[in-house]
C-alpha cells in the first residue's frame, strides 16, 4: 500500500513558536510513517522537513523556481516547477491531507485549493472558512500539531 501524503503548509517567515509547531507537524508525520510535501523553501516548510528528518522521514518540495539549489536542506526530493506560486496547486494536488500552521495568503491560497479539491484541512492558528460560503468544506481547527497530524492522517485513510 502506498505511504500517505500529507502537505505542510504555513508562512515563509514566522516567529519560533510558530516554527516550533512546524517542526513538532513534520516528526509527527515521519512518525507515523507518511511524506511530507511542502513547497520546499524556508519558514513552516523547513521545520517541518526538519521535524520530519530528525524522525527518519521522507520529504518532497515543489519549488517556485526552476533552481533546486534553492531548496531548503531537507528536502529529499526536489522538485524545481518554475511556476512561482502556481506551484501550490502541484502541492496539494499530491496531498491526501493539509494541515495548514499559521501563514499569510500564500497559505490561504493553498488552503482553497485544498478545500476546491475536496482535500481535508487542519489547521492550527491559521485561517478560518465560512462553511457557509463554502459549500461546507471547513478548516479543522486543531489544538497542537499531534492533533492535526492524527486527524489528517485519519481522513488520509477514510
Amino acid at each position: 500500500m502506498p505511504k500517505k501524503v500529507i502537505a505542510v503548509v504555513g508562512a515563509n517567515q514566522a516567529p519560533p513558536e510558530i516554527l516550533a509547531l512546524a517542526e513538532r507537524a513534520g516528526r509527527a508525520v515521519a512518525k507515523a510513517g507518511a511524506v511530507l510535501v511542502c513547497g520546499g523553501l524556508g519558514g513552516c516548510m523547513a521545520a517541518s522537513c526538519k521535524g520530519a528528518h530528525a524522525e527518519g522521514g521522507l520529504t518532497m518540495g515543489f519549488l517556485p523556481s526552476n533552481d533546486p539549489k534553492t531548496a531548503n536542506p531537507d528536502i529529499d526530493l526536489v522538485i524545481p516547477t518554475n511556476m512561482g506560486v502556481m506551484r501550490n496547486l502541484l502541492i496539494i494536488l499530491s496531498a491526501d491531507a493539509v494541515i495548514a500552521i499559521d501563514g499569510g495568503l500564500g497559505t490561504l491560497s493553498e488552503i482553497a485549493v485544498a478545500l476546491q479539491h475536496k482535500k481535508p484541512v487542519f489547521g492550527i492558528g491559521t485561517w478560518t472558512v465560512d462553511p457557509q460560503r463554502s459549500g461546507g468544506a471547513e478548516v479543522v481547527a486543531c489544538a497542537t500539531p499531534e492533533e492535526a497530524v492524527a486527524k489528517a492522517l485519519a481522513a488520509a485513510r477514510a
